[in-house]
């Protein structure tokens, strides 16, 4: 059984109306209903297309503008960088794994904090916020080996296809290319 997404629409006057609470609702309104996971649908209210992506994209415009940005510049000239290249779609679930990663190695930190001090959220809070400050070369570091994992995982992953396109390949017996060699064939020169 699938649960329904809640829908929101966008009017031409770029206002959001929540057809769950029959109101009208601003972008920080659909940012806490991210963070409280709720799953949405934001529609064009003229011309019912999809906009969930692009207001996503514009709370994370809003986010990466004022205060502390998730994404340097090297990161998002990458991301441009992707879009048309041979690997742009394998992009998408390769940053999707790792933030389910990440995602789950946060939770197991919560659990473990919890386990230690109770449901305190305040004091949790406040105990990450003083940990995070005095450990924070730790923890860049502790995300530096797990970008390296990832980074092998993804040359693994680049390795295992470029090995199924020759085998998929092989039997076409393309011009100048043996299965068995790594390099092409060299021209062979008539012999009389």
């Amino acid at each position: 059984m699938s649960v329904e997404k809640r829908v929101i629409k966008k009017y031409p006057n770029r206002r959001l109306y929540d057809t769950a609470t029959s109101s009208y609702i601003t972008l920080g309104d659909v940012r806490q209903l991210v963070l409280d996971h709720v799953d949405l649908q934001v529609l064009d209210a003229k011309t019912h297309e999809d906009i969930t992506r692009s207001v996503l994209l514009q709370i994370i415009l809003e986010e990466e503008n004022g205060g502390a940005p998730m994404f340097s510049y090297e990161v998002l000239t990458q991301f441009i960088r992707f879009y048309g290249q041979a690997m742009q779609g394998m992009m998408g679930p390769f940053l999707e794994k790792n933030l389910q990663i990440f995602s789950q190695l946060q939770q197991q930190l919560r659990e473990q904090t919890r386990a230690m001090y109770g449901d305190n959220t305040v004091f949790n809070n406040k105990l990450w916020s003083e940990f995070m400050s005095f450990q924070g070369p730790a923890m860049q570091n502790m995300l530096g080996n797990y970008l390296e994992q990832s980074t092998g995982m993804y040359l693994e992953m680049q390795n295992r296809m470029q090995e199924q396109a020759k085998q998929l390949f092989s039997g076409f017996g393309f011009p100048g290319y043996s299965p068995d060699d790594k390099k092409p064939d060299a021209p062979k020169s008539d012999e009389q």
